[in-house]
């Protein structure tokens, strides 16, 4: 196994393992993840699905599968953090901001995901998955090049240099419908909003559902330039 300490370029390193990982199937770069970093590798997800917690599953039985509760979520999201929790071969972690919903709201005033979205993803969000981070040298998301323009260029594995971390995207190279091959075939456990016209789930202010002919991400944020809740840059 490597750690990012032994590597002289821990850049370098992760520009180079996406190259020579390009072609490579979702299952073989997971593999490659799991044996090069063992338990210093981890799996962040949205439980919109456990697609790359499955695959992750796979090649590391019980890796570790980071969630985010950012207190705004869904119940069903909730629920298929829990299913997956119970039903998986992987150890799901929950990480929480340092302030409660209500504690924010003393603090910046009420509803601000409204007032400064950006604001209320980086206490909610960034903030904690940087500290949930820190026991690990890798981590893998469940990022798309055919999701939006900002994702276009997604390599399969990259430096994630805001945190020092090698991430890797393993299904980049997907599409929606691959995604719904891999469900079909595995079972796999998806978040009922996706079957309720929800294209793609986050927090419950700042998600609707999509209407006919739009991104899969225009449910986000809608209304706004705000496309990313910066998790990914």
């Amino acid at each position: 196994m490597t750690s990012l300490a032994e590597t002289d370029d821990p850049k370098a390193f992760a520009e180079r393992a996406g190259r020579e990982l390009e072609e490579a199937s979702a299952l073989t770069i997971l593999t490659w993840a799991a044996d090069t970093f063992g338990r210093r590798f981890c799996v962040t997800s949205s439980m919109e699905d456990a697609v790359v917690a499955h695959l992750a599953s796979r090649a590391m039985p019980g890796v570790d599968v980071v969630f985010l509760d950012t207190g705004y979520h869904f119940p069903e999201t909730i629920g298929t953090r829990d299913a997956v929790d119970a039903v998986m071969d992987v150890n799901v972690l929950t990480l929480s901001p340092r302030q409660s919903v209500a504690e924010q709201d003393a603090e910046y005033g009420p509803r601000l995901h409204d007032r400064d979205p950006d604001l209320c993803c980086a206490l909610r969000k960034i903030k904690p998955l940087e500290e949930g981070l820190s026991g690990y040298d890798a981590w893998a998301t469940g990022l798309r090049r055919d999701e939006s323009p900002s994702r276009a260029n997604t390599p399969v594995v990259g430096w994630d240099m805001k945190r020092g971390k090698i991430k890797v995207s393993p299904i980049a190279r997907w599409t929606q419908d691959d995604v719904d091959a891999y469900v079909s075939e595995h079972g796999v456990l998806t978040n009922p909003l996706l079957t309720d016209g929800y294209a793609s789930v986050g927090c419950a202010p700042c998600t609707r559902r999509v209407l006919d002919g739009e991104d899969a991400r225009a449910g986000r944020w809608a209304g706004r330039d705000k496309t990313e809740c910066g998790l990914h840059g």
